[in-house]
């Protein structure tokens, strides 16, 4: 057993390294997950060739993540990241309504409630699965739409806010490397997220380090990062792990299904553009750091494209954050009420 695992997936770190660097020669945002992703997505649809995910290996991108993600917190930035409350309160909020266009346009298509309701949340698949199995929904199609979702955003995302938006201001990014502090990081990163997936708490294996790391930053006040090339290798095994749920069943499967869930990810990306151009009016804060925090991709990529594109890695996590908790809390709630009022 062993064994036969191992052959379905040796080859899938070295195909997601063969497209991480050819996507970095060719100078494209976010390279090493976007050309990992790309990679084992073709390899597993135009050839026999089944990859299979590395064992562990995207808790252990997400863990890398968020002990990054978590060094960019630091006393000053935390009461910037409070003074806007209300901005990330809004901004969060209306990325979560905005998931009703694709309930809409699921249900236009013939899915049931449940399915069309959980595969359009803008939250976890995991997490959007494990209401679904609660809620009767069909849950193949919960996760299918839930992935594909986040392939969108990731494809396309970083490349327009490099090649359209621009790249944004400089940001003074922490450069100091302090290995003992490192040293404490990581073990109890991982600690407290396998103590969270012990207690089926989201996302465990992003947020616990996160919380960690940005705890200990904010009180020891570290202002430091991490060993050059850790974000690549981050980045290539999540983007690694994310493209083994694609095959070609996949994508002929229910094409419908599938051009509808684009089609909703289409709009609700539009709506929270527009809605990040007002919150930035208003707030005067960095429109390109609004926008990609309203995205409706997950944590891990789009905070990683904030700090390659040298945005406000802060500002981006909290408002990915709080839409998550949204979902996350209100989601079953609103579907039931949804399903009481009424009736079918």
């Amino acid at each position: 057993m062993p064994e036969s695992g191992f052959k379905s997936w040796w080859a899938t770190p070295l195909v997601g390294l063969a497209g991480g660097y050819l996507a970095s020669l060719i100078g494209w945002p976010l390279p090493w997950m976007v050309g990992s992703l790309l990679a084992i997505i073709l390899v597993r649809c135009l050839t026999p060739w089944q990859l299979t995910e590395i064992p562990g290996g995207r808790k252990c991108g997400q863990w890398v993540v968020g002990i990054g993600i978590g060094l960019h917190f630091t006393p000053v930035v935390m009461q910037q990241v409070l003074a806007h409350f209300g901005l990330i309160f809004v901004g969060a909020l209306l990325t979560s309504l905005s998931s009703v266009i694709g309930v809409w346009l699921m249900r236009r298509s013939g899915e049931d409630r449940a399915t069309a309701f959980f595969s359009s949340m803008p939250g976890g698949s995991g997490e959007m699965v494990n209401l679904g199995a609660r809620n009767g929904a069909v849950l193949s199609r919960v996760a299918g739409g839930q992935s594909l979702r986040v392939l969108a955003v990731v494809l396309c995302v970083p490349a327009t806010f490099k090649y359209v938006l621009g790249e944004g201001a400089p940001a003074l990014q922490p450069s100091t490397i302090d290995y003992y502090w490192l040293a404490v990081l990581f073990p109890a990163g991982a600690l407290l997220a396998w103590t969270w997936q012990r207690l089926r708490q989201p996302n465990p294996w992003l947020f616990g380090p996160l919380l960690i790391s940005a705890t200990v930053s904010i009180a020891w006040n570290l202002h430091l990062g991490l060993p050059d090339g850790s974000s690549q290798m981050g980045q290539w095994l999540i983007g690694s792990g994310l493209g083994c749920h694609f095959n070609r069943a996949f994508f002929r499967r229910a094409p419908s299904f599938i051009g509808r869930t684009l089609l909703g990810t289409a709009l609700t990306m539009l709506i929270a553009s527009l809605c990040a151009f007002g919150l930035s009016a208003l707030t005067h804060l960095d429109l390109r750091s609004i926008t990609l925090g309203m995205m409706p991709g997950g944590i891990a990529e789009m905070s990683l494209t904030a700090q390659t594109l040298q945005l406000s890695v802060p500002l981006v996590t909290a408002l990915q954050v709080m839409r998550l908790l949204f979902v996350l809390f209100l989601a079953e709630p609103l579907f039931r009420y949804w399903a009481r009022v009424t009736p079918r």
